[in-house]
């Protein structure tokens, strides 16, 4: 059973997703804030990390930054997900070399796809 790390400061977003990722087989744990994202990522080590952009106490760029500077967690593959589709916020993710970028809203095959992609090219 894969382990997925979502990283999400709405509640309801990151309830959906949790259930969402579940049904599917995945075992998940969530964080609310980039802090205890973080945290979870070093004690748990997830098989792939789904993190929103902005949220309180440490945004998605430094949970990003931190985990790769971290040879532990360095080769997690990585998502961002973001309410902002803006072209710019993808190229900075895409540029620090995340995974993947999902936008929020997203449906439920958009990010199952994404995140199958994801581990597949990381060889789980």
């Amino acid at each position: 059973m894969k382990k997925v790390l979502v990283i999400e400061d709405n509640q309801d977003i990151r309830e959906n997703t949790c259930e969402l990722l579940e049904l599917e087989g995945y075992k998940v744990l969530t964080a609310e804030d980039g802090e205890a994202g973080l945290q979870l990522a070093r004690d748990w080590l997830p098989d792939i990390i789904l993190c929103d952009i902005m949220m309180p106490m440490a945004n998605g760029y430094e949970v990003f930054r931190a985990l790769k500077s971290l040879p532990i967690t360095a080769t997690i593959p990585f998502i961002f997900l973001t309410a902002n589709a803006e072209k710019k916020e993808m190229e900075t993710g895409m540029h620090l070399g995340a995974n993947g970028y999902v936008c929020k809203p997203f449906g439920s095959e958009e990010l199952l796809q994404t995140l199958g992609r994801c581990l597949l090219s990381a060889g789980e």
